[in-house]
């Protein structure tokens, strides 16, 4: 028995072997058509899937170009309603226009009547003086008379005694006459130069110019302020550093804000940052490739917009590294007020005074233009802006009298010419006009209040009022401690000490009040 199984055995192994191979292929079989039938399956899911994609991108692409149908209208709106907006201001400038002419004319009116009304009290005073003489001549001759009769004088002792006593009458007349004329002649000089003055300002109509500190730059979404970000902060940090601005990116929709003091980083930022959004691709070395772009573009337009000065203004050999930093004050503020902006204006405004007053208009608005150059680097310079403007101007060949004007024209120093007070003046008009300068609320208390207490702090001061938003200093006295000519003294004080403790722009009227009453009751 033991022998046949041993015999078996190996039909045995090699029938269990092909069982199982066919076992082996029935199951791989099976496994393999599971498998097809599944991949068939997944197949159809996934075309579903394209489609029903395809069907969301579709109603996408339809709801975007609803969009930008909504968005195309509401920006012609937009442009509809600023050329409208733009339509209606040369409208009213153009009504300006023609108010000035008629002031202009009505002042022509009256100067010429007062010219005429002038004449005729000069031929009544030339009359008058010439009857006075006649008068003087009788009542000497009268004089001679009657001291020859009741005196027992010699003719040449009555002569020298009438002669002195004359003599002295006259002294007095002298002195009233003196009076009278430096009255007539201070006013006729103020009236005089407040028509000038007032005649220039009329004929210049200036557009009014406010910068602030902030920019805002406007997002399509609030997706973008992410990439704006960037991982960990990095593109903000690499945009802050090439641009030398804060970027702000808070809960404000569809906006960031740009920080900065100086108007020409910021404009670089602005430009830059708006460039980026539209192109989509922010990260650090695109930032920097942009902003040096930017930068390029920003000093052309730098260098084209000092060339429209000059040639707006009418100068001519003017330094090209001057008109690039004349340019460069087109992103340069003073209390809010743009500095290029000022200086065509002062520069118009020295212009027709000059002219006016005889002297060289040309000159005078070539002085005018650049008194403020140097605020242009003064903010990377140190020393203040009179003395770096007037060594640039010493620098770059200006006229000696240009020099002096940009270095004294806040009268620092002596004054040696008639223009540096000619830009003095244009440049006092242009920044102390409504609405020119802004000052901020915490600025303003605080002079106010510098000026009540200057003007308290003398003796004899019951209150004081600073009214007209700091021009004007109203001080009443106590009038028993006060008399009419210390009043007087005390205005001139009060006054000389704002001068020397306040900075300010213009003047500051002080006005000192002294009234006195008696009061009794009849019964």
């Amino acid at each position: 028995m033991g022998e046949k199984f041993f015999l078996l055995l190996p039909w045995i192994i090699i029938l269990w072997g092909a069982v199982s191979l066919l076992i082996g292929y029935w199951w791989r079989k099976y496994v393999a058509e599971r498998t097809m039938a599944a991949a068939e399956k997944r197949a159809r899911e996934i075309i579903q899937e394209a489609e029903n994609l395809v069907q969301s991108k579709k109603r996408e692409i339809d709801l975007e170009a609803k969009e930008m149908v909504f968005r195309l209208r509401a920006d012609f709106e937009r442009e509809t309603r600023n050329k409208r907006r733009e339509m209606q201001f040369q409208e009213k400038r153009l009504q300006q226009r023609e108010f000035n002419l008629e002031r202009k004319a009505e002042l022509l009116e009256k100067k010429e009547a007062e010219l005429s009304e002038r004449e005729k009290n000069i031929q009544a005073k030339e009359n008058a003086a010439l009857e006075k003489e006649k008068a003087y001549l009788a009542l000497m001759e009268e004089e001679k008379k009657h001291l020859e009769k009741v005196s027992q004088m010699s003719r040449e002792e009555a002569r020298n005694e009438l002669l002195k006593a004359m003599e002295e009458e006259a002294r007095k007349e002298a002195l009233k006459l003196q009076r009278k004329i430096e009255e007539e002649a201070r006013e006729n000089a103020e009236k005089t130069a407040r028509e000038i003055i007032l005649g220039a300002m009329q004929r210049l109509a200036s557009e009014e110019a406010s910068e602030s500190t902030v920019s805002v730059v406007s997002l399509p979404n609030d997706e973008v302020k992410g990439r704006i970000i960037g991982r960990e902060g990095r593109n903000i940090r690499a945009f802050e550093a090439a641009t030398g601005v804060d970027l702000i990116v808070d809960d404000t929709p569809e906006a960031v804000t740009i920080s900065s003091f100086n108007l020409f980083r910021r404009e670089i930022a602005r430009l830059s940052l708006e460039r980026l959004v539209v192109d989509g691709r922010i990260h650090p070395g695109r930032i920097e490739e942009v902003v040096d772009k930017v930068k390029k573009e920003l000093e052309e337009k730098i260098v084209q917009e000092g060339t429209n000065a000059i040639f707006e203004v009418g100068l001519e050999n003017v330094n090209p590294e001057l008109v690039k930093l004349l340019g460069r004050l087109k992103y340069r503020t003073s209390f809010g007020q743009n500095v290029l902006q000022h200086s065509k204006e002062a520069a118009f405004l020295a212009a027709m005074i000059a002219s006016d007053l005889g002297l060289d208009s040309k000159l005078a608005r070539r002085a005018a233009l650049f008194h403020d150059i140097g605020k242009a680097v003064d903010q990377e310079v140190e020393g203040t802006h009179p003395e770096i403007g007037a060594e640039l101007l010493r620098k770059y060949g200006e006229n000696e009298i240009v020099v002096q004007a940009a270095m004294s024209h806040h009268q620092d120093t002596t004054v040696a010419t008639p223009y540096t007070l000619l830009t003095a003046v244009a440049d006092a008009i242009s920044a102390t006009r409504p609405g020119a300068r802004r000052d901020t609320l915490e600025k303003y208390l605080r002079r106010i209040e510098d000026l009540e207490k200057i003007a308290s702090s003398f003796k004899g001061v019951d209150t004081a009022y600073a009214i007209s938003a700091g021009r004007e200093v109203r001080v009443i006295v106590k009038p028993d401690q006060t008399t009419d000519e210390d009043a007087h003294i005390l205005a001139r004080e009060i006054a000389k000490k704002i001068e020397e403790n306040l900075q300010y722009i213009g003047q500051v009227r002080v006005t000192v009040i002294r009234e006195k009453r008696e009061t009794e009751i009849a019964k």
